[in-house]
């Protein structure tokens, strides 16, 4: 059946995921940037694009906890309506739109951006589409500005394309649409593994294939619509994309997933020596992609790449400001990766992270860490990398100056309360936006009802559990323990008082820090302010 014109072959019966990327954060961006010496003009207030942002929760975090003019567009006017619903929540500065790029190409009332963003979208849309966001790329993003774009990439991705073709197939021919996309999903999944089962031979040769599909078969129906049975499907070679993307004046600058910097977690010693041997950008980091069997990339694009040098990234990071996003006693300093292990060495990372905890996890500018007495020994550049490596690993963040925070506050307080009223009849959205960090924070749907109810004036976990349940009860809704449900009002209130005194003595105090809750309160027991309103 032909699709309707609007997709364009892209899925639309299932609606997206709520996902939210922290790649795309602006401070993220620009720290990867910098993390890389890679200079930009990225200015402020921001203005800021976002292209097919699904549901939009991270467009409208990025827009709640940032100043600046955010823009965004996704032609499914459902999640559209979403996104603008958010975004009227909060009060941000963004206009939501539900055009598909050539509509957006075509607008007279763009600004110059400094930020362009895309998750995913790349390997999902047609070449046109790929060719037309270069050129919105070629006219709107300002000369120094960035561009972020993640993608399915070859070679990681090579070996399972036969099984997506396979299972698309299935879909296409073998289903009828009565059945409902996510049940013609399942029957795809389903006949793939009987093909496997059969002693299919490309499948023994190639066994890894095998094991992602018992991989696909846990993922969410809606999130698979999307991944893997739009009509366009194209992982492509970093080289290929970058060809798109110098037509637009752009040149690879860096990853934006700072931990792919640690090369001793990803290549092993001939591998680093083999690329440091390599001159041409587009060679090394292809050679990089075999090397670590790549599959998907995260890559920022400028448009007029300048490189700085050590001693002007530290000048330039002295004014940066950081906080501890976890508790001092949960990071690990022995971190694993495709290679082996990387033991981060204690005598840098351990006082820099006792020094970020301190003061409840108040921010710290670089400049404030260097004079601090238990660091005197530690160099510029020694904090440099500990401080990309630990943001890397989701231990610290950048965070925005005091003025920056005070205005975010309001708009992120309100999109907070926006989004933990939904906790209540779902569990689709996990994260709420930060003033502090200017990104989204991983709350789950119990943690979110905990806030709720703080806010609606219940003042220790036993109480917070007595609120929520009922609205649990109501939909039939029960805890898990040991895989199984837990049968009674009594337990289930008991589990949730336990999980509520844990959120209070481990959370509370990184989500005021934060600034997701006003103050907290040494005594666990008693319920911090919360910068969201009551109900």
């Amino acid at each position: 059946m032909t699709s309707p014109s609007w997709t364009a072959g892209y899925v639309s019966e299932l609606d997206y995921t709520h996902g939210y990327y922290r790649e795309m954060s602006p401070l993220n961006l620009e720290l990867a940037m910098l993390s890389r010496m890679q200079a930009h003009s990225v200015g402020r207030p921001l203005r800021y694009l976002e292209l097919g942002f699904g549901q939009g929760l991270s467009l409208n975090i990025h827009a709640a906890a940032n100043e600046g003019e955010f823009w965004g567009t996704d032609f499914n006017p459902t999640q559209a309506a979403n996104a603008r619903e958010l975004a009227q929540a909060s009060g941000a500065n963004l206009r939501a739109l539900d055009q598909s790029f050539e509509e957006l190409r075509g607008r007279d009332d763009l600004p110059e951006f400094d930020v362009i963003v895309l998750h995913g979208i790349w390997s999902w849309i047609s070449d046109e589409n790929r060719r037309v966001i270069a050129d919105i790329a070629r006219n709107r993003l300002a000369v120094g500005g960035i561009l972020y774009v993640s993608y399915n990439t070859t070679p990681g991705w090579s070996p399972a394309i036969p099984l997506r073709h396979l299972m698309s197939l299935h879909l296409n021919l073998a289903t009828g649409e009565a059945n409902g996309l996510g049940s013609r999903i399942d029957a795809a999944v389903d006949f793939a593994e009987k093909v496997i089962d059969s002693n299919a031979l490309y499948f023994r040769a190639n066994p890894a294939v095998a094991e992602r599909l018992k991989a696909i078969k846990n993922h969410n129906r809606n999130y698979l619509a999307h991944e893997f049975f739009n009509a366009d499907w194209h992982p492509m070679p970093f080289s290929e994309a970058a060809a798109y993307l110098e037509q637009a004046k752009l040149s690879f600058a860096a990853s934006s997933n700072l931990v792919s910097h640690i090369d001793a977690l990803h290549l092993t010693g001939p591998q680093q020596q083999l690329l440091a041997s390599i001159a041409h950008p587009m060679l090394r980091e292809s050679v990089r992609d075999y090397c670590e069997n790549q599959q998907f990339r995260r890559d920022i694009f400028v448009k007029g790449p300048r490189t700085m040098t050590q001693p002007q990234q530290i000048e330039m990071l002295q004014s940066w400001r950081f906080m501890l996003t976890s508790q001092e006693r949960d990071v690990q300093y022995k971190i694993a990766g495709p290679v082996g292990e990387a033991q981060l060495q204690g005598d840098v990372y351990r006082p820099i992270v006792a020094a970020l905890a301190e003061g409840r996890h108040a921010p710290k500018s670089f400049a404030e860490l260097a004079a601090h007495p238990t660091l005197r020994t530690v160099t510029a550049a020694q904090m440099a990398q500990a401080l990309f490596v630990l943001t890397g690993l989701g231990h610290v963040s950048a965070v925005h100056d005091e003025q920056k925070i005070a205005a975010a506050r309001p708009r992120t307080r309100a999109l907070n309360k926006a989004l933990i009223e939904r906790a209540v009849f779902s569990g689709d959205v996990g994260y709420i936006a930060s003033p502090v960090t200017g990104a989204g924070v991983s709350v789950g749907r119990i943690q979110q009802l905990f806030l709720r109810s703080i806010a609606r004036g219940r003042s220790a976990p036993q109480e917070w559990a007595v609120d929520i349940w009922p609205w649990m009860e109501q939909q039939g809704q029960r805890l898990m323990r040991d895989g199984k449900p837990i049968p009674t009002a009594t337990e289930n209130i008991s589990e949730l008082a336990a999980m509520g005194q844990d959120f209070a003595e481990k959370r509370l105090v990184l989500l005021e820090a934060m600034g997701v809750v006003d103050h907290a309160r040494d005594d666990a027991s008693v319920s911090p302010g919360l910068s969201i309103a009551a109900a």
